[in-house]
């Protein structure tokens, strides 16, 4: 079973992400038993269908898929997946963000595809909870990037005061 990050430990994964092949279509591709993130497009196709099998769903945005499509679905949805197919395509930090602030989104935000360690810290602070780091590098070695950084300037999902606002809090207590 494949190991990912999730609320900063190493656990056994068992979601399968499910990827169209060339030539499958979203509305007659095979759905694998078991927990599974479909693309969006297998989610609007199925919406119904998939809603009647066991377990809650699960779904992945790519790159150019923005979070809006879900709206009315979020808290449907056990895990949203983001897809990062290359470590330069920062789209996926918008949705992120956009599925926590906008939609208020409470569930698992996972990044897939081209996730390396030196990129989990921003990911975080962008509302991104869970990480399938890429299968050719140390996720020990990722975890550990989690914890790089002590303090932040600026105001985030997981931390929504600057520190000079912090800092203010705690000279006038």
């Amino acid at each position: 079973m494949p190991r990912i990050i999730r609320k900063r430990e190493i656990v056994d994964d068992p979601w399968q992400v499910l990827s169209l092949a060339a030539g499958e279509s979203a509305a007659t591709v095979p759905l694998p038993a078991g927990p599974v993130l479909l693309p969006l497009a297998v989610w609007l196709a199925r919406r119904d269908e998939v809603l009647r099998r066991d377990g809650p769903p699960g779904v992945w945005l790519d790159s150019d898929e923005g979070p809006e499509a879900l709206a009315e679905d979020c808290a449907r949805f056990a895990v949203i997946g983001i897809n990062f197919p290359k470590f330069t395509d920062g789209r996926g930090y918008s949705s992120a963000r956009l599925l926590r602030e906008r939609y208020h989104y409470t569930g698992e935000i996972r990044a897939i595809g081209d996730v390396l360690h030196d990129q989990l810290f921003l990911m975080r602070r962008c509302g991104i909870d869970a990480y399938a780091v890429r299968a050719d590098k140390d996720i020990e070695q990722a975890l550990a990037g989690l914890r790089a950084f002590s303090e932040s300037y600026q105001a985030a999902t997981d931390q929504p005061l600057p520190l000079f606002r912090r800092r203010r809090a705690e000279h006038s207590a």
